[in-house]
């Protein structure tokens, strides 16, 4: 079983990209889990067709600590198992104490069990907080791909969250697996991926080009596999859960110095 945590800047796409990577996954046969680590719980609603699934820390504020595994797991699209932590009630309480409590309880429910494939984590925006660098500080996920496109902030966020990984690679074994583009069309925007993978000591792992049909596939509540299987968007997510799935390139990444980032920025032209 692989465990993968999805980190990106707030905004750029985070849990689109993985919920559509898993509905690749699905179809092509495998068996997936996916946990949600946002308070917003909306990392398994393209999986789940819009179903407003209860939450681990709603449904415990609920009924107490007498909970099973099917009052706060959902089956989605091609099977995959469909969890959302949530979160504290606005302005009281850390999120991220939410991710720890949800996957503790999984385990003592026995979700992780021998017949899934893959365990994903939908993580909220940067590693800024220990709750929220919980699926790598406690050695949950091994694998980390990050969510970034060619404007500076989501290299920036990218960046700072290597500089999360490095941290915790040095006493474990969890690893950057790569960077997944999705598309914002800024100028020389594939180059600019590639040329800060490879300083990063890691690779871009696929370049997913922007296409309205990921909006109309959302405001559907489906994913773009489930959507529209035969669109060209759908073999992009199709080739990269692939690459995914083929993966064996995985390092403790080389964040860079700001300067070092500005740098790259201004060799490719994005910034005067």
């Amino acid at each position: 079983m692989r465990q993968i945590a999805i980190y990106g800047k707030g905004g750029i796409g985070k849990s689109t990209t993985a919920q559509n990577t898993v509905a690749a996954l699905a179809e092509s046969g495998k068996k997936v889990m996916v946990v949600g680590c946002d308070p917003k719980a909306d990392s398994t609603r393209l999986l789940l067709h819009g179903l407003n699934q209860r939450t681990v820390l709603d449904t415990l504020r609920e009924e107490g600590e007498d909970v099973d595994l099917e009052d706060i797991l959902q089956v989605g699209f091609g099977g995959t198992r469909c969890v959302e932590s949530g979160g504290p009630e606005p302005g009281v309480g850390c999120a991220g104490r939410g991710i720890i409590t949800s996957i503790n309880l999984l385990e003592s429910l026995g979700a992780y069990t021998d017949v899934l494939d893959y365990v994903f984590y939908d993580v909220l925006g940067d590693v800024v907080c220990g709750g929220f660098a919980m699926p790598i500080r406690e050695g949950k996920a091994k694998e980390i791909y990050i969510v970034a496109s060619g404007e500076m902030m989501a290299l920036y966020a990218a960046n700072n969250i290597c500089k999360g990984i490095h941290k915790f690679a040095t006493t474990g074994d969890v690893r950057l697996g790569g960077i997944i583009c999705n598309s914002r069309k800024v100028d020389n925007e594939y180059e600019l991926l590639k040329a800060f993978a490879e300083e990063l000591g890691s690779r871009l792992i696929h370049f997913v080009p922007r296409d309205n049909i990921v909006q109309r596939a959302e405001i559907n509540k489906k994913t773009v596999i489930d959507f529209d299987p035969d669109a060209p968007q759908a073999g992009e997510y199709r080739k990269l859960a692939e690459n995914i799935d083929n993966n064996d390139m995985f390092v403790i990444p080389r964040p860079m110095v700001q300067d070092r980032l500005e740098e790259i920025l201004m060799e490719h032209g994005i910034l005067d």
